[in-house]
């Protein structure tokens, strides 16, 4: 004759073997729920939170600028001029021809307002912009003052 066992017993008895094997054995630390300072931190957020911390948004918003050059300002400017360098607000851009230093000055307002737009308000407080340099022909360390490469056609 075989005994039906009732959902309770089943349950007593489970709990009974349970508390049988866990006996003797170290009781379980449980990790707190709260952060500490070292636990893992998604890489963006601690490069952005050492960007801060140092002081360095202006140089991390040029670097910005020029690595995104084409993007922020278009492919069609970007392919006839290049920024030259930064120093204390102005940004220092050289043409390829005297033309398209032309045009750039007339552009200049829209080129600051994409600037600010894409890498913040203030970062390029003045543009320079420059045509392209002229054919040096000074050759080595030794220079005589002269009218140049002229003085020997005469």
């Amino acid at each position: 004759m075989s005994e039906e066992i009732t959902p309770e017993e089943q349950a007593q008895a489970a709990d009974r073997l349970l508390r049988r094997t866990t006996k003797g054995a170290p009781a379980k630390k449980t990790r707190k729920s709260t952060r500490s300072g070292r636990d893992p931190e998604l890489l963006g957020s601690a490069v952005e939170k050492l960007v801060i911390e140092s002081g360095w948004e202006q140089e991390s918003s040029m670097a910005k600028l020029l690595n995104s050059w084409a993007h922020i300002v278009g492919p069609e400017i970007a392919d006839h001029c290049v920024p030259a360098g930064f120093e204390e607000g102005t940004l220092r851009l050289t043409a390829e021809s005297t033309a398209w230093a032309t045009q750039l000055r007339l552009l200049q307002n829209q080129i600051m307002a994409k600037i600010a737009g894409e890498v913040g308000d203030g970062v390029v407080t003045k543009i320079s912009i420059h045509g392209p340099q002229r054919p040096s022909w000074k050759k080595g360390a030794w220079h005589v003052a002269g009218r140049g490469p002229r003085d020997t056609y005469n």
